[in-house]
C-alpha cells in the first residue's frame, strides 16, 4: 500500500492530498528515511510522523482496505513513540489550549456563545 493512502486510510492525515503533502515537504519518515508518497510500505515498517515541533513513530500492523473508524486504527497500527515524547507533546496542546485569548480568534465556543446568550436575555 502507498504511505499517503495509509496515512489517509488509519486517520493520521484528515485528506489523502494532505497525506501527500506531509510526504513532499519532508515530515514523513520510512525506517528513518524521508519518503515519497508513492513509497510502498511493507508490514512491520516504522513510520515517523513530524507533530511540530516532535516526531511521532508508528509500526505497520496491517493494511486497512478502505479508510477505517477511530475505533478500529489500533488494529492497523501500533504507537511507538516513547513517553517523555508524549507527555511534551500533550503539555504542548494544553499550553495551546489555555493560552488562547478569550473570543480573539474565531467563534466563540459553544460555553461562550451560551453566556453572550445569557447576556442578551437579561438586558
Amino acid at each position: 500500500m502507498r504511505i499517503d493512502k495509509y496515512l489517509w486510510a488509519v486517520r493520521l492525515s484528515k485528506t489523502r492530498t494532505s497525506a501527500s503533502r506531509l510526504c513532499k515537504s519532508g515530515k514523513v519518515k520510512m525506517n528513518g528515511e524521508e519518503v515519497k508518497p508513492s513509497k510502498e510500505l511493507t508490514i512491520g515498517c516504522v513510520i515517523q510522523v513530524c507533530v511540530k515541533p516532535y516526531w511521532r513513530a508508528y509500526r505497520v500492523i496491517d493494511f486497512p482496505k478502505s479508510r477505517v473508524g477511530a475505533k478500529l486504527v489500533a488494529d492497523y497500527l501500533k504507537e511507538t513513540t516513547d513517553e517523555s515524547t508524549l507527555e511534551k507533546i500533550a503539555q504542548l496542546a494544553l499550553e495551546n489550549r489555555t493560552n488562547r485569548a478569550m473570543g480573539a480568534i474565531g467563534r466563540p465556543t459553544k460555553k461562550n456563545r451560551r453566556l453572550l446568550d445569557k447576556l442578551r436575555d437579561n438586558t
